[in-house]
């Protein structure tokens, strides 16, 4: 018997060995993307933010904490931030408080074909350039748009809405472009409940607020908090949809990092700004995520 196991263990070792050559040439590939794709990039931008000017052209940049000092004397770019993340939490909940009841119909009510039909409805917006999709809504929110005839359509002399430009406006083009990942994060974590547990609450007499409180948000929780984090994430630092809703009302950080690098050319600023911003949504993410995870355990 020992001498059978002590037998086996070169067999053992060269199975293990065959299948971490397996698993490093399958996952090699897209870790060397990543690491190429996404890494170094940040790694230059840290290196730029603790520049005194862009290594371009010629010139030559220093090393300093000019442009993290720049944040911290000037109040404006912290109120900028702070707005910045007004906005991501808001689009984030209403996509939330849009998105869930309808992943929670597909997921448990609908099926078949009708189920498909909804899915491609959700996804459709995936299939249009997100510039066209934001020029669009200039048509509805306009005064004298789409969205106010409608409305005097239907309630003559109701007034003008002229949304168009104002902070509403932002959220409204915002939550249009992100509902989509709420809904299809959700629909995977519903779609995993068993039928049977809300089947069996409700047969112990729990009330559909309580089995929504109890059993169904927790356990979608992992969804929830995916779909969170693919909207707010970009939302804070988003320039497109502020810049062409917003009009003067869309000044966030994004669209002042976008100026850095594309008007002003202070990369440095702009890098030290992307940071700064980065290690707000970490302050705020990683408290968050252990929460959630308590809430689904």
């Amino acid at each position: 018997m020992a001498h059978e196991a002590t037998r086996d263990r070169p067999g053992n070792a060269a199975q293990a060995d065959r299948s971490a050559r397996a698993v490093f040439l399958l996952t090699g590939p897209a870790y060397l993307w990543l690491t190429v794709t996404v890494l170094l990039p940040l790694v230059a931008m840290l290196y730029f933010s603790f520049l005194s000017e862009a290594p371009i052209a010629g010139r030559v940049g220093e090393l300093t904490l000019e442009q993290y000092r720049a944040f911290f004397e000037h109040a404006f770019y912290l109120e900028l931030i702070l707005r910045s993340l007004r906005l991501g939490a808001e689009v984030t909940l209403f996509c939330f408080l849009l998105g869930f009841p309808c992943a929670y119909v597909l997921a448990k009510t609908i099926k078949g074909r009708w189920r498909e039909a909804l899915f491609l409805l959700v996804i459709i917006p995936f299939w249009s350039n997100a510039l066209v999709r934001v020029f669009s809504w200039t048509m509805v929110l306009r005064g004298n748009g789409l969205l106010e005839r409608a409305i005097e359509t239907v309630f003559p002399g109701a007034g003008s809405l002229d949304l168009l430009f104002t902070y509403n406006a932002v959220v409204i083009g915002l939550v249009h472009s992100y509902l989509p990942y709420m809904i299809l994060t959700c629909y995977i974590s519903l779609q995993a409940i068993d039928d049977d547990l809300i089947a069996a609450a409700r047969s112990l007499g729990a009330s559909w607020l309580t089995i929504l409180r109890r059993l169904v948000l927790p356990l979608a929780m992992p969804g929830i908090v995916a779909g969170a984090v693919l909207i707010f994430v970009p939302v804070i630092g988003s320039f497109m949809e502020p810049r062409i809703l917003g009009g003067r009302q869309g000044t966030f950080i994004g669209t002042i990092i976008e100026d850095q690098f594309t008007a002003v050319f202070n990369w440095p600023l702009g890098a030290a700004l992307s940071f700064i911003l980065l290690a707000c949504v970490l302050v705020i993410f990683i408290p968050f995520t252990f929460a959630a995870r308590r809430m689904s355990a």
